[in-house]
């Protein structure tokens, strides 16, 4: 006893040595715990953190602590740590920063964390959490910065977790998977100087309540399905310097007055439904720099007083429906570095003075009603990258000092009226990567410079007056690259040359010189006689007037009319083999008010089973058009050129429907549904362990695979101009009574550009699908459907989805994960598990296809025709 009583403290020094001594080391021990939870250490981020040695605040790696001795932040930024949180960072009561982005933790926040009254900024962006967003953030009395983003979180947004957010000033949700409406509790962060909501499911309208905090300066919320109106809210926004509003459902009139704030920077409402016009900007901010409003349905004219925005670096209003010219002030915008104006109806000419804007990088005014010359002095602006002024009326010839701008990437003058020959000079361009000039008047020879331009992955001289021998570097480009040129010879295409006359020998010209009465007489022949398909600018009108005999055209039919809502238009059916009767149409369209007979549904629309007296049954695909079908004769001129088309590995159109307020395609109903359910099972869970369709052997899947080939190399080859897909995907591939292919959706890119800027964000079902040049710059090809296919081919051999989220921040790309397995020597670990007693050669073959299909440089992709070689080489391998 006398022995204890020796070692008896004050109370006062005990006190004392306790806050010394045991306290950093009880930290230390909730910092062990904290990486006692975590699995992975990849780049041995946490080598340090060890029980001996000195306390953390001194040899721990990314742990810091205030001047009292406790820690205080937490910093573990990108080290790809795997793992779960641990509770016991609970225990540190002066945590006030806990920063790990860049991580790869999952599961969700502790519960426990709500004890750390001290936080002031959470930053767990870029992990692999999941589950409902904590409610408990909410009741944080110190939170200063919080960022979620990018992470797994689903549900709802609490309406709690803004309940004392006074101190708040950023909050991060995006990039996740969040429905249902902004909560208006959000107004109650009279700090909040922005917000980052993007890129989730959100629905309803934006909070009015939103713009009555004082300070609030950022707004994003792009990538979501908010609609209304923003007009009215926005106007509240008086200190707003970042406002993205891009790529959701909002109506009604666009805020443009936001432009005038003394603040803003940004503005971005791009890809929504605004209508109306540009107001005239009276005061732009000084600092107002990005301005895009592309993609929406605005009328009327660009004002001139856009020009009052004197910093501008970025100007996009493309893709809506305004009129007038192109404003000459806008070429004292000395600032810009991006002009996209494309597909309005915008007309006159092109102003001089473009070069004087010194900095230009894009110049895209395509698809608008321009004639005139190409003004010469583009040729000053020497940082450009992208020249696009396709689709327009201009004349002459390009100017001879193009060779300036030698940072050139892309040059777009296809379908206009130029003329004269093509400047060997273009050969100096040493990064173009697109040379497209094609539908001119362009004569005289191919230059060999272009020889020089090893960039290049797309070109196209094709439906021009050239002549000569097309040049032997040039030649990997394909014939489509260069048909129409009467005068051109030698390979790809088919006419041999002969050095007696400019190259083109008498035996392999003479008989393709044909009038222009003749080509129509071999034409309507050809219809008449074998329903093949020709459609050319020649022949329009007189297709259609022969489509009088073998269509039923019912004028002012009230289709689908239910009680005093009716709805008048016309019906046209190519098939007689469907009822004409009105009494018939009028019960069978009644199917499209009954959500029973959804059978499915899409990017462009939804698809209904609509079946009449008799056992009749078509498929009807209601429209979501969008506002883009702008009158009768265009919708009638597309689909009635579709109409024409016949293969047996398409699916039939058999007629249509056209009011003011809806249109219907009617096809031939296939009863198999499409490949995409029948390979993955309909409720196939998000990675290859679902269940599919067990009538699925690798005979006919090889099949499928053969005849979605032929259907597109009927498209390319056999059309006349060439019908590209450019959305062909697992489930546009349906499937008939004995598995026989039948693509669908085919043609369809005039009359909804679906796979424009708006349906990538908006429709994710074509994902993994899409050719890296058509999601990247929209550059249309054939090219672009032969890699859509050989996605196809790898998924028949695989069992897989073109991408794939084994876990929640987990991304898998089809064609890289089995380039990677092939390259390792492992391929027989790509190939479906349920495909038993296949030949492991045959799916190499169908595989190695299908990467060559997917290549990145889209010159290094085959033709459909040669795929359809390749894979018929490969069935008589089968058959031997």
């Amino acid at each position: 006893m006398r022995r204890i009583h020796q070692f008896v403290l004050p109370h006062a020094l005990l006190l004392l040595i306790l806050i010394t001594t045991v306290s950093p080391a009880t930290e230390k021990e909730i910092l062990l715990q904290f990486k006692g939870k975590i699995t992975d250490d990849p780049l041995n981020s946490l080598v340090s953190w060890v029980s001996s040695g000195s306390s953390p605040c001194e040899s721990f790696r990314g742990v810091s602590c205030n001047p009292d001795g406790f820690v205080d932040k937490i910093v573990l930024w990108n080290f790809s740590l795997a793992g779960v949180l641990s509770p016991a960072l609970s225990g540190l009561k002066s945590l006030r920063v806990l920063t790990l982005f860049g991580n790869r933790f999952s599961g969700n926040i502790p519960l426990e964390y709500a004890n750390i009254q001290t936080l002031w900024k959470i930053n767990v962006s870029s992990n692999s959490l999941s589950g409902s967003i904590p409610e408990f953030i909410g009741d944080l009395p110190n939170i200063r910065l919080l960022d979620l983003s990018k992470n797994g979180y689903s549900g709802q947004i609490p309406f709690a977790l803004f309940k004392y957010c006074y101190k708040t000033k950023f909050v991060s949700l995006s990039h996740n998977k969040l429905f249902g409406s902004i909560p208006v509790s959000i107004a109650n962060c009279s700090n909040l100087e922005g917000f980052d909501f993007s890129y989730n499911n959100l629905s309803g309208e934006l909070p009015s309540q939103v713009c009555d905090i004082p300070v609030l300066d950022y707004i994003s919320l792009v990538g979501n399905a908010l609609t209304g109106s923003v007009q009215q809210p926005i106007s509240n926004c008086q200190s707003m310097n970042h406002l993205d509003l891009s790529s959701n459902m909002f109506s009604g009139l666009a805020p443009f007055g936001a432009l005038t704030l003394k603040n803003i920077s940004y503005f971005n409402v791009s890809h929504n439904g605004f209508r109306g016009e540009i107001p005239d900007i009276g005061t732009c901010g000084e600092g107002m720099e990005i301005f895009d409003a592309s993609w929406n349905e605005l009328t009327g004219d660009i004002p001139l007083s856009i020009t009052n925005c004197r910093n501008l670096k970025f100007l996009d209003l493309g893709f809506n429906r305004l009129t007038g010219s192109i404003p000459t002030g806008i070429t004292g915008l000395e600032r810009l570095l991006l002009i996209r104006l494309g597909n309005n109806s915008i007309d006159g000419s092109i102003p001089l003075k473009f070069g004087s804007i010194e900095y230009l990088e894009v110049l895209d005014l395509h698809n608008l009603k321009l004639v005139g010359e190409v003004p010469n002095d583009l040729s000053n602006c020497q940082f450009l990258r992208l020249l696009d002024v396709s689709g327009n009326a201009l004349e002459g010839e390009i100017p001879p000092r193009f060779y300036n701008m030698t940072k050139l990437e892309i040059l777009d003058l296809h379908r206009n009226q130029l003329n004269g020959s093509i400047p060997p000079s273009l050969g100096n361009l040493s990064k173009l990567q697109c040379l497209d000039l094609s539908q001119n008047s362009f004569s005289g020879t191919i230059p060999l410079s272009l020889e020089n331009l090893n960039n290049l992955v797309q070109f196209n001289l094709s439906f021009n007056n050239l002549s000569g021998t097309i040049p032997s570097r040039l030649q990997h480009f394909g014939a489509l690259a260069f048909v129409n040129n009467s005068e051109l010879c030698g390979a790809p295409l088919e006419t041999s040359c002969s050095s007696g006359n400019n190259g083109v020998s008498p035996t392999s010209k003479r008989p393709k010189v044909l009038s222009v009465s003749a080509i129509v007489a071999i034409v309507a022949a050809a219809v008449i006689l074998a329903g093949v398909c020709v459609v050319s600018i020649m022949n329009i009108k007189a297709r259609r007037r022969r489509r009088e005999d073998e269509t039923m055209v019912v004028e002012s039919t009230p289709l689908g009319s239910t009680d005093s809502n009716v709805i008048i238009g016309k019906l046209v059916l190519f098939s007689k083999s469907l009822p004409s009767k009105y009494e018939d149409w009028e019960a069978g369209t009644k199917a499209l008010l009954d959500k029973e007979s959804l059978i499915g549904g899409g990017s462009i629309g939804s698809v209904y089973r609509t079946s009449f007296e008799g056992g009749v049954s078509i498929a009807v695909k209601k429209l979501e058009t969008m506002g883009r079908i702008r009158n009768q004769d265009e919708f009638e001129l597309e689909i009635g050129r579709l109409g024409n088309l016949r293969h047996p590995n398409l699916v039939a159109f058999q007629g249509y429907y056209w009011s003011s307020t809806m249109q219907l395609l009617l096809t031939e109903f296939i009863p198999n549904g499409n490949l995409y359910d029948n390979l993955h099972g309909l409720n196939y869970p998000g990675t290859s362990t679902g269940i599919g369709n067990s009538e699925l052997h690798w005979s006919r899947r090889f099949q499928i695979a053969l005849g979605t080939a032929k259907a597109l190399s009927y498209l390319h080859h056999d059309c006349r101009p060439p019908v590209l897909h450019l959305n062909i995907k697992s489930s546009n591939i349906l499937l008939d009574e004995k598995y026989e292919a039948k693509l669908s959706d085919y043609g369809l890119g005039k009359l909804l550009p679906i796979l424009d800027n708006y349906g990538l964000t908006k429709f994710h079902n074509a994902v993994g699908y899409v050719a890296p040049e058509l999601a990247q710059s929209f550059r249309l090809s054939e090219k672009c459907d032969v890699y859509s296919f050989g996605v196809i081919l790898l998924e028949l051999v695989t069992g897989r989805k073109p991408v794939e989220s084994p876990s929640a921040n987990e991304v898998v790309v089809l064609c890289e994960y089995v380039r990677e397995l092939l390259e390792s020597g492992s391929a027989s670990a790509c190939f479906d598990r349920s495909l038993l007693g296949f030949a492991e050669n045959e799916l190499i073959q169908v595989m190695k296809l299908g990467l060559i299909c997917t290549s990145e440089i889209p010159a290094r992709r085959p033709s459909m025709n040669e795929v359809v070689q390749v894979l018929e080489s490969i069935r008589n391998g089968l058959e031997s």
